[in-house]
Protein backbone atom coordinates (compact mmCIF):
# COMPACT_ATOMS: atom_id res chain seq x y z
CA UNK A 1 0.00 0.00 0.00
CA UNK A 2 2.73 2.37 0.88
CA UNK A 3 4.44 1.67 -2.42
CA UNK A 4 1.21 2.28 -4.34
CA UNK A 5 0.61 5.57 -2.60
CA UNK A 6 4.12 6.72 -3.30
CA UNK A 7 3.80 5.67 -6.92
CA UNK A 8 0.52 7.57 -7.29
CA UNK A 9 2.01 10.60 -5.59
CA UNK A 10 4.99 10.53 -7.94
CA UNK A 11 2.69 10.21 -10.93
CA UNK A 12 0.72 13.23 -9.78
CA UNK A 13 3.92 15.23 -9.32
CA UNK A 14 5.01 14.39 -12.83
CA UNK A 15 1.62 15.05 -14.40
CA UNK A 16 0.94 18.48 -12.94
CA UNK A 17 4.14 20.21 -14.08
CA UNK A 18 3.68 18.80 -17.58
CA UNK A 19 0.21 20.28 -17.71
CA UNK A 20 1.53 23.58 -16.47
CA UNK A 21 4.36 23.55 -18.94
CA UNK A 22 1.95 22.82 -21.76
CA UNK A 23 0.02 25.98 -20.88
CA UNK A 24 3.07 28.13 -20.08
CA UNK A 25 3.61 29.79 -23.48
CA UNK A 26 0.10 31.28 -23.38
CA UNK A 27 0.03 32.22 -19.71
CA UNK A 28 3.58 32.96 -18.60
CA UNK A 29 4.37 36.60 -18.02
CA UNK A 30 7.48 38.11 -19.59
CA UNK A 31 8.52 40.70 -17.02
CA UNK A 32 11.91 41.27 -18.58
CA UNK A 33 10.20 43.09 -21.42
CA UNK A 34 8.91 45.62 -18.90
CA UNK A 35 12.35 46.52 -17.52
CA UNK A 36 12.98 50.17 -18.36
CA UNK A 37 16.21 50.80 -20.27
CA UNK A 38 17.52 54.28 -19.55
CA UNK A 39 19.20 56.20 -22.35
CA UNK A 40 22.99 56.20 -22.49
CA UNK A 41 24.67 59.04 -20.71
CA UNK A 42 26.48 61.51 -22.91
CA UNK A 43 29.91 60.21 -23.85
CA UNK A 44 32.76 62.68 -23.45
CA UNK A 45 36.02 60.92 -22.54
CA UNK A 46 38.56 63.24 -20.95
CA UNK A 47 41.23 63.79 -23.60
CA UNK A 48 44.91 63.48 -22.69
CA UNK A 49 47.02 66.58 -22.19
CA UNK A 50 48.51 67.52 -25.57
CA UNK A 51 51.90 69.21 -25.87
CA UNK A 52 53.74 70.13 -29.05
CA UNK A 53 57.48 70.77 -28.79
CA UNK A 54 59.28 73.37 -30.90
CA UNK A 55 60.65 70.64 -33.18
CA UNK A 56 57.13 69.36 -33.92
CA UNK A 57 57.10 66.31 -31.63
CA UNK A 58 53.63 65.68 -30.17
CA UNK A 59 53.23 64.47 -26.58
CA UNK A 60 50.00 63.04 -25.13
CA UNK A 61 49.81 62.54 -21.35
CA UNK A 62 47.03 60.65 -19.55
CA UNK A 63 47.29 60.58 -15.75
CA UNK A 64 45.77 57.53 -14.05
CA UNK A 65 46.57 56.98 -10.38
CA UNK A 66 44.45 53.89 -9.84
CA UNK A 67 47.48 51.56 -9.94
CA UNK A 68 51.25 52.18 -9.61
CA UNK A 69 51.98 51.45 -13.28
CA UNK A 70 53.14 53.50 -16.26
CA UNK A 71 52.75 52.54 -19.93
CA UNK A 72 54.29 54.53 -22.73
CA UNK A 73 55.00 54.44 -26.43
CA UNK A 74 56.88 56.42 -29.05
CA UNK A 75 55.43 56.01 -32.52
CA UNK A 76 57.18 57.03 -35.72
CA UNK A 77 55.61 57.51 -39.15
CA UNK A 78 56.83 55.13 -41.82
CA UNK A 79 56.08 51.42 -42.09
CA UNK A 80 56.05 48.42 -44.37
CA UNK A 81 54.08 50.22 -47.08
CA UNK A 82 57.09 52.55 -47.43
CA UNK A 83 59.84 49.92 -47.70
CA UNK A 84 61.37 49.08 -51.12
CA UNK A 85 59.47 46.31 -52.90
CA UNK A 86 62.73 44.41 -53.50
CA UNK A 87 63.29 44.38 -49.73
CA UNK A 88 59.78 43.59 -48.55
CA UNK A 89 60.04 42.47 -44.95
CA UNK A 90 62.61 45.11 -44.03
CA UNK A 91 60.42 46.80 -41.41
CA UNK A 92 59.57 43.50 -39.76
CA UNK A 93 63.25 42.53 -39.58
CA UNK A 94 64.13 46.02 -38.34
CA UNK A 95 61.57 45.95 -35.53
CA UNK A 96 62.79 42.51 -34.38
CA UNK A 97 66.51 43.21 -34.57
CA UNK A 98 66.17 46.69 -33.03
CA UNK A 99 65.15 45.39 -29.62
CA UNK A 100 67.13 42.15 -29.63
CA UNK A 101 70.34 43.98 -30.60
CA UNK A 102 70.11 46.50 -27.77
CA UNK A 103 72.26 49.58 -27.29
CA UNK A 104 75.89 50.50 -26.79
CA UNK A 105 75.38 50.28 -23.02
CA UNK A 106 73.56 46.93 -22.87
CA UNK A 107 72.98 44.40 -25.60
CA UNK A 108 69.57 42.83 -26.03
CA UNK A 109 70.27 39.86 -23.78
CA UNK A 110 71.45 42.13 -20.97
CA UNK A 111 68.32 44.24 -21.36
CA UNK A 112 66.21 41.10 -21.07
CA UNK A 113 67.80 40.22 -17.73
CA UNK A 114 67.58 43.75 -16.38
CA UNK A 115 63.93 44.23 -17.32
CA UNK A 116 62.86 40.78 -16.19
CA UNK A 117 64.20 41.52 -12.71
CA UNK A 118 61.90 44.54 -12.55
CA UNK A 119 58.85 42.89 -14.18
CA UNK A 120 59.15 45.60 -16.85
CA UNK A 121 59.05 45.59 -20.64
CA UNK A 122 60.65 47.56 -23.44
CA UNK A 123 59.57 46.42 -26.90
CA UNK A 124 59.94 47.55 -30.50
CA UNK A 125 57.45 46.98 -33.30
CA UNK A 126 56.57 47.67 -36.89
CA UNK A 127 53.29 48.06 -38.74
CA UNK A 128 52.05 48.95 -42.20
CA UNK A 129 52.48 52.69 -41.58
CA UNK A 130 54.62 53.04 -38.43
CA UNK A 131 57.35 51.72 -36.19
CA UNK A 132 57.42 52.08 -32.42
CA UNK A 133 59.18 51.57 -29.13
CA UNK A 134 57.04 50.99 -26.04
CA UNK A 135 57.57 50.34 -22.35
CA UNK A 136 55.67 49.25 -19.27
CA UNK A 137 56.82 49.30 -15.66
CA UNK A 138 56.06 50.07 -12.04
CA UNK A 139 55.98 53.77 -11.19
CA UNK A 140 59.10 53.48 -9.03
CA UNK A 141 61.08 52.11 -11.99
CA UNK A 142 59.92 54.67 -14.56
CA UNK A 143 63.12 56.70 -14.67
CA UNK A 144 65.29 53.68 -15.39
CA UNK A 145 62.94 51.95 -17.81
CA UNK A 146 62.16 55.17 -19.67
CA UNK A 147 65.90 55.76 -19.89
CA UNK A 148 66.33 52.37 -21.58
CA UNK A 149 63.59 53.20 -24.09
CA UNK A 150 65.21 56.54 -24.92
CA UNK A 151 68.64 54.94 -25.23
CA UNK A 152 67.18 52.33 -27.57
CA UNK A 153 65.62 55.10 -29.64
CA UNK A 154 68.67 57.34 -29.83
CA UNK A 155 71.62 54.93 -29.59
CA UNK A 156 70.70 51.53 -31.03
CA UNK A 157 73.45 49.15 -32.09
CA UNK A 158 72.14 46.80 -34.75
CA UNK A 159 73.98 43.48 -34.56
CA UNK A 160 74.51 41.09 -37.44
CA UNK A 161 73.75 37.95 -35.43
CA UNK A 162 70.38 39.37 -34.34
CA UNK A 163 69.49 40.29 -37.92
CA UNK A 164 70.34 36.74 -38.98
CA UNK A 165 68.14 35.34 -36.21
CA UNK A 166 65.27 37.58 -37.34
CA UNK A 167 65.77 36.39 -40.92
CA UNK A 168 65.64 32.74 -39.84
CA UNK A 169 62.40 33.35 -37.96
CA UNK A 170 60.91 35.26 -40.91
CA UNK A 171 61.91 32.47 -43.33
CA UNK A 172 60.22 29.89 -41.10
CA UNK A 173 57.02 31.93 -41.24
CA UNK A 174 57.21 32.33 -45.01
CA UNK A 175 57.53 28.61 -45.77
CA UNK A 176 54.56 27.87 -43.45
CA UNK A 177 52.26 30.64 -44.63
CA UNK A 178 50.04 28.29 -46.63
CA UNK A 179 49.30 25.96 -43.73
CA UNK A 180 46.16 27.75 -42.53
CA UNK A 181 43.27 28.12 -44.96
CA UNK A 182 41.81 31.10 -43.11
CA UNK A 183 45.07 33.02 -43.32
CA UNK A 184 45.36 32.24 -47.03
CA UNK A 185 41.82 33.52 -47.63
CA UNK A 186 42.36 36.80 -45.75
CA UNK A 187 45.68 37.42 -47.50
CA UNK A 188 44.50 36.65 -51.03
CA UNK A 189 41.22 38.53 -50.58
CA UNK A 190 43.16 41.70 -49.74
CA UNK A 191 45.27 41.17 -52.87
CA UNK A 192 42.12 41.04 -54.99
CA UNK A 193 41.02 44.41 -53.62
CA UNK A 194 44.32 46.31 -53.53
CA UNK A 195 46.35 44.38 -56.10
CA UNK A 196 49.07 41.75 -55.58
CA UNK A 197 51.86 44.34 -55.79
CA UNK A 198 50.21 46.97 -53.62
CA UNK A 199 52.21 48.26 -50.64
CA UNK A 200 49.27 47.11 -48.52
CA UNK A 201 49.37 43.48 -49.68
CA UNK A 202 52.81 42.58 -50.97
CA UNK A 203 54.43 39.88 -48.89
CA UNK A 204 57.96 39.08 -47.87
CA UNK A 205 59.64 36.29 -49.81
CA UNK A 206 62.80 34.37 -49.07
CA UNK A 207 64.63 36.47 -51.66
CA UNK A 208 63.43 39.83 -50.30
CA UNK A 209 64.41 39.14 -46.70
CA UNK A 210 67.77 37.80 -47.88
CA UNK A 211 68.37 41.16 -49.59
CA UNK A 212 68.03 43.16 -46.34
CA UNK A 213 71.36 44.22 -44.83
CA UNK A 214 72.51 45.70 -41.54
CA UNK A 215 73.01 49.05 -43.31
CA UNK A 216 69.35 48.95 -44.42
CA UNK A 217 68.27 48.77 -40.77
CA UNK A 218 70.52 51.67 -39.78
CA UNK A 219 69.36 53.81 -42.69
CA UNK A 220 65.70 53.10 -41.93
CA UNK A 221 66.23 54.08 -38.31
CA UNK A 222 67.95 57.34 -39.20
CA UNK A 223 65.18 58.17 -41.66
CA UNK A 224 62.31 57.64 -39.21
CA UNK A 225 63.68 59.03 -35.94
CA UNK A 226 62.54 62.56 -36.77
CA UNK A 227 60.68 64.48 -34.02
CA UNK A 228 58.07 66.10 -36.26
CA UNK A 229 57.08 62.60 -37.41
CA UNK A 230 56.84 61.21 -33.87
CA UNK A 231 54.12 60.91 -31.23
CA UNK A 232 54.80 60.07 -27.59
CA UNK A 233 51.96 58.79 -25.44
CA UNK A 234 52.18 57.97 -21.74
CA UNK A 235 49.42 56.79 -19.41
CA UNK A 236 49.59 55.91 -15.73
CA UNK A 237 50.67 56.96 -12.28
CA UNK A 238 52.70 60.13 -12.82
CA UNK A 239 52.51 63.89 -12.45
CA UNK A 240 51.88 65.48 -15.84
CA UNK A 241 54.00 68.58 -15.19
CA UNK A 242 56.98 66.52 -14.06
CA UNK A 243 56.60 64.11 -16.99
CA UNK A 244 56.41 66.99 -19.44
CA UNK A 245 59.72 68.33 -18.13
CA UNK A 246 61.33 64.89 -18.43
CA UNK A 247 60.18 64.57 -22.03
CA UNK A 248 61.26 68.07 -22.95
CA UNK A 249 64.71 67.41 -21.52
CA UNK A 250 64.97 64.17 -23.49
CA UNK A 251 63.58 65.23 -26.87
CA UNK A 252 63.42 68.99 -27.36
CA UNK A 253 67.01 69.05 -28.60
CA UNK A 254 66.33 66.70 -31.52
CA UNK A 255 66.50 68.56 -34.85
CA UNK A 256 63.39 68.85 -37.00
CA UNK A 257 63.48 66.91 -40.27
CA UNK A 258 61.37 66.49 -43.38
CA UNK A 259 57.72 65.60 -42.87
CA UNK A 260 56.91 62.02 -43.78
CA UNK A 261 55.08 61.97 -47.14
CA UNK A 262 51.40 61.18 -47.11
CA UNK A 263 50.37 57.87 -48.69
CA UNK A 264 49.49 57.90 -52.36
CA UNK A 265 48.30 55.35 -54.85
CA UNK A 266 45.40 54.21 -56.97
CA UNK A 267 42.74 51.92 -55.58
CA UNK A 268 40.72 50.55 -58.51
CA UNK A 269 39.14 47.70 -56.55
CA UNK A 270 38.90 44.05 -57.54
CA UNK A 271 38.26 42.63 -60.97
CA UNK A 272 34.83 40.96 -60.64
CA UNK A 273 34.72 37.20 -60.90
CA UNK A 274 35.33 34.01 -58.95
CA UNK A 275 38.78 33.12 -57.68
CA UNK A 276 39.75 29.96 -55.87
CA UNK A 277 42.58 28.28 -54.05
CA UNK A 278 42.23 24.51 -54.23
CA UNK A 279 43.44 23.31 -50.83
CA UNK A 280 42.99 19.56 -50.79
CA UNK A 281 43.84 18.98 -47.13
CA UNK A 282 40.73 20.69 -45.70
CA UNK A 283 37.06 19.72 -45.41
CA UNK A 284 35.54 23.18 -45.27
CA UNK A 285 35.70 26.37 -47.33
CA UNK A 286 36.58 29.92 -46.45
CA UNK A 287 34.57 32.29 -48.64
CA UNK A 288 35.32 36.00 -49.07
CA UNK A 289 33.21 38.38 -51.13
CA UNK A 290 35.19 41.61 -51.42
CA UNK A 291 35.16 45.11 -52.87
CA UNK A 292 36.56 48.55 -52.18
CA UNK A 293 35.56 50.33 -48.97
CA UNK A 294 35.96 53.91 -47.83
CA UNK A 295 37.76 56.27 -45.42
CA UNK A 296 36.75 57.10 -41.86
CA UNK A 297 36.61 60.81 -42.66
CA UNK A 298 33.81 60.11 -45.13
CA UNK A 299 30.69 61.95 -43.86
CA UNK A 300 28.73 58.76 -44.57
CA UNK A 301 30.94 56.72 -42.24
CA UNK A 302 28.42 56.87 -39.40
CA UNK A 303 25.46 55.72 -41.50
CA UNK A 304 27.63 52.96 -42.97
CA UNK A 305 28.56 51.85 -39.44
CA UNK A 306 24.87 51.42 -38.58
CA UNK A 307 24.20 49.67 -41.89
CA UNK A 308 27.09 47.30 -41.17
CA UNK A 309 25.56 46.33 -37.83
CA UNK A 310 22.22 45.52 -39.43
CA UNK A 311 23.84 43.64 -42.29
CA UNK A 312 26.59 41.59 -40.66
CA UNK A 313 27.40 42.85 -37.19
CA UNK A 314 26.31 40.04 -34.88
CA UNK A 315 23.86 37.25 -34.03
CA UNK A 316 20.87 39.41 -34.94
CA UNK A 317 22.25 40.61 -38.28
CA UNK A 318 20.65 39.80 -41.59
CA UNK A 319 23.61 37.71 -42.69
CA UNK A 320 23.71 35.63 -39.53
CA UNK A 321 19.97 35.13 -39.31
CA UNK A 322 19.66 34.00 -42.92
CA UNK A 323 22.89 32.22 -43.82
CA UNK A 324 23.58 30.55 -40.47
CA UNK A 325 20.36 30.41 -38.42
CA UNK A 326 17.72 29.92 -41.11
CA UNK A 327 19.63 27.99 -43.77
CA UNK A 328 22.39 26.44 -41.62
CA UNK A 329 25.00 27.07 -44.29
CA UNK A 330 27.88 28.52 -42.26
CA UNK A 331 29.78 27.99 -39.04
CA UNK A 332 30.45 31.71 -38.95
CA UNK A 333 29.40 34.59 -41.17
CA UNK A 334 29.72 38.38 -41.06
CA UNK A 335 30.95 41.43 -42.86
CA UNK A 336 30.45 45.06 -43.72
CA UNK A 337 31.64 48.13 -45.55
CA UNK A 338 35.12 48.73 -44.13
CA UNK A 339 36.78 52.09 -43.52
CA UNK A 340 40.45 52.88 -42.83
CA UNK A 341 42.03 56.10 -41.62
CA UNK A 342 44.20 57.19 -44.56
CA UNK A 343 43.37 54.78 -47.39
CA UNK A 344 40.19 52.99 -48.45
CA UNK A 345 39.17 50.00 -46.39
CA UNK A 346 37.60 46.82 -47.77
CA UNK A 347 34.02 45.80 -48.24
CA UNK A 348 34.01 42.17 -47.16
CA UNK A 349 31.56 39.39 -46.42
CA UNK A 350 33.16 36.30 -44.92
CA UNK A 351 31.90 32.80 -44.13
CA UNK A 352 33.26 29.42 -43.13
CA UNK A 353 31.15 26.55 -44.48
CA UNK A 354 31.23 22.83 -45.22
CA UNK A 355 32.86 21.95 -48.53
CA UNK A 356 29.60 20.58 -49.92
CA UNK A 357 27.68 23.79 -49.16
CA UNK A 358 30.29 26.17 -50.60
CA UNK A 359 28.26 27.32 -53.58
CA UNK A 360 24.94 27.46 -51.73
CA UNK A 361 26.46 29.53 -48.89
CA UNK A 362 28.08 31.89 -51.39
CA UNK A 363 24.77 32.33 -53.21
CA UNK A 364 23.05 33.14 -49.92
CA UNK A 365 25.71 35.74 -49.10
CA UNK A 366 25.39 37.34 -52.53
CA UNK A 367 21.63 37.42 -52.12
CA UNK A 368 21.92 39.26 -48.81
CA UNK A 369 24.30 41.78 -50.36
CA UNK A 370 21.79 42.42 -53.15
CA UNK A 371 18.98 42.87 -50.63
CA UNK A 372 20.81 45.80 -49.06
CA UNK A 373 19.61 47.77 -52.09
CA UNK A 374 16.15 46.22 -52.38
CA UNK A 375 14.92 45.15 -48.95
CA UNK A 376 13.75 48.17 -46.91
CA UNK A 377 15.41 48.84 -43.59
CA UNK A 378 13.02 49.05 -40.64
CA UNK A 379 12.82 51.34 -37.65
CA UNK A 380 13.27 48.32 -35.39
CA UNK A 381 16.48 47.35 -37.20
CA UNK A 382 17.69 50.93 -36.94
CA UNK A 383 17.03 51.14 -33.20
CA UNK A 384 18.70 47.83 -32.39
CA UNK A 385 21.71 48.64 -34.55
CA UNK A 386 22.21 52.04 -32.96
CA UNK A 387 22.02 50.52 -29.48
CA UNK A 388 24.56 47.85 -30.40
CA UNK A 389 26.96 50.27 -32.09
CA UNK A 390 26.89 52.82 -29.29
CA UNK A 391 27.02 50.31 -26.44
CA UNK A 392 30.01 48.49 -27.92
CA UNK A 393 31.68 51.77 -28.89
CA UNK A 394 31.84 52.94 -25.29
CA UNK A 395 33.65 49.78 -24.20
CA UNK A 396 36.41 50.55 -26.67
CA UNK A 397 37.33 53.54 -24.50
CA UNK A 398 36.58 52.41 -20.97
CA UNK A 399 40.12 52.90 -19.66
CA UNK A 400 42.69 55.69 -19.72
CA UNK A 401 45.02 53.52 -21.81
CA UNK A 402 42.33 53.04 -24.47
CA UNK A 403 41.47 56.73 -24.55
CA UNK A 404 45.16 57.56 -24.97
CA UNK A 405 45.58 55.01 -27.76
CA UNK A 406 42.62 56.43 -29.67
CA UNK A 407 43.82 60.00 -29.20
CA UNK A 408 47.20 58.94 -30.59
CA UNK A 409 45.52 57.33 -33.63
CA UNK A 410 43.57 60.49 -34.37
CA UNK A 411 46.76 62.52 -34.00
CA UNK A 412 48.75 60.15 -36.18
CA UNK A 413 46.25 60.31 -39.06
CA UNK A 414 45.40 63.99 -38.71
CA UNK A 415 41.79 63.58 -37.55
CA UNK A 416 40.07 66.25 -35.41
CA UNK A 417 40.44 65.73 -31.68
CA UNK A 418 36.65 65.84 -31.20
CA UNK A 419 36.06 62.88 -33.57
CA UNK A 420 35.08 60.65 -30.64
CA UNK A 421 32.71 63.25 -29.21
CA UNK A 422 30.95 63.59 -32.55
CA UNK A 423 30.69 59.84 -33.09
CA UNK A 424 27.83 59.34 -30.61
CA UNK A 425 25.72 62.22 -31.91
CA UNK A 426 26.40 61.32 -35.53
CA UNK A 427 25.27 57.73 -35.04
CA UNK A 428 22.21 58.87 -33.09
CA UNK A 429 21.14 61.07 -36.00
CA UNK A 430 21.24 58.27 -38.60
CA UNK A 431 17.79 57.63 -40.09
CA UNK A 432 16.23 54.86 -42.15
CA UNK A 433 16.46 57.21 -45.11
CA UNK A 434 20.22 57.52 -44.53
CA UNK A 435 20.55 53.75 -44.56
CA UNK A 436 18.63 53.48 -47.83
CA UNK A 437 20.77 56.23 -49.34
CA UNK A 438 24.19 54.80 -48.40
CA UNK A 439 23.18 51.26 -49.40
CA UNK A 440 22.19 52.48 -52.86
CA UNK A 441 25.30 54.66 -53.12
CA UNK A 442 28.01 52.27 -51.93
CA UNK A 443 26.76 48.71 -52.50
CA UNK A 444 27.38 47.52 -56.06
CA UNK A 445 27.33 43.73 -56.47
CA UNK A 446 28.67 44.07 -60.02
CA UNK A 447 32.01 45.34 -58.63
CA UNK A 448 32.63 42.49 -56.19
CA UNK A 449 34.97 39.51 -56.38
CA UNK A 450 34.40 36.11 -54.79
CA UNK A 451 37.31 34.14 -53.34
CA UNK A 452 36.96 30.54 -52.21
CA UNK A 453 39.69 28.64 -50.39
CA UNK A 454 38.72 25.01 -50.04
CA UNK A 455 38.80 21.45 -51.34
CA UNK A 456 37.42 21.68 -54.87
CA UNK A 457 36.77 17.93 -55.17
CA UNK A 458 34.28 18.14 -52.29
CA UNK A 459 32.31 21.19 -53.48
CA UNK A 460 29.68 19.02 -55.16
CA UNK A 461 28.22 21.96 -57.04
CA UNK A 462 30.82 23.62 -59.30
CA UNK A 463 31.74 27.28 -58.79
CA UNK A 464 30.44 28.04 -62.29
CA UNK A 465 26.93 27.76 -60.81
CA UNK A 466 27.52 31.16 -59.19
CA UNK A 467 27.02 32.65 -62.67
CA UNK A 468 30.13 34.82 -62.43
CA UNK A 469 32.14 33.23 -65.21
CA UNK A 470 34.90 30.66 -65.22
CA UNK A 471 36.76 30.47 -61.87
CA UNK A 472 40.31 31.83 -61.79
CA UNK A 473 42.84 29.64 -59.93
CA UNK A 474 45.05 31.62 -57.56
CA UNK A 475 48.74 30.81 -57.40
CA UNK A 476 49.98 30.65 -53.80
CA UNK A 477 53.35 29.10 -54.64
CA UNK A 478 56.11 30.18 -52.27
CA UNK A 479 59.10 31.08 -54.46
CA UNK A 480 62.25 29.28 -53.42
CA UNK A 481 60.54 27.09 -50.83
CA UNK A 482 60.34 23.28 -51.09
CA UNK A 483 56.86 22.24 -52.14
CA UNK A 484 55.18 19.94 -49.62
CA UNK A 485 51.94 19.01 -51.37
CA UNK A 486 49.46 19.86 -54.11
CA UNK A 487 48.47 23.07 -52.29
CA UNK A 488 51.90 24.53 -52.97
CA UNK A 489 51.19 25.34 -56.60
CA UNK A 490 47.61 26.32 -57.34
CA UNK A 491 47.85 27.53 -60.90
CA UNK A 492 47.90 31.13 -62.05
CA UNK A 493 46.11 34.24 -60.91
Amino acid sequence: MIRKIRHSHLAAMLFVPLAVVAQAPAQQAQPWKQIPIPPLRSFHPEPPKRIVLKNGLVILLEEDHELPFINGFIEMRGGSRDEPAAKTGLVSLYSDAWRTSGTAKENGDQLDDLLEAKAAKVETGGDVDSTSVSWSCLTKDEDQVFGIAVDLLEHPVFRQEKLMLAKQQAAAGIVRRNDDAGEIAAREAAKLVYGPNSPYTRQAELSTIKAVTLDDLKQWHDKTIVPNNMIIGIAGDFDAAAMEKTLRDAFEGLPRGNNWPKPAGEFPGPKPGVYFVDKSDVNQSNVYIVGMGTLRNNPDYFALSVMNEIFGGGFGSRLFQDVRTKQGLAYAVGGGYGASYDHPGMFHVVAATKSASTVKATQAMLSQIGELKTKPFTEDELKRAKDQVLNSFIFNYDSKDKVLAEAARLEFYGYPTDFLDKYHDSVEHVTVADLERVAKKYIDPSKLAVLVVGNQQEFGTPLTELGLGAPHPVDITIPGAPQQGPEGNQGEQ
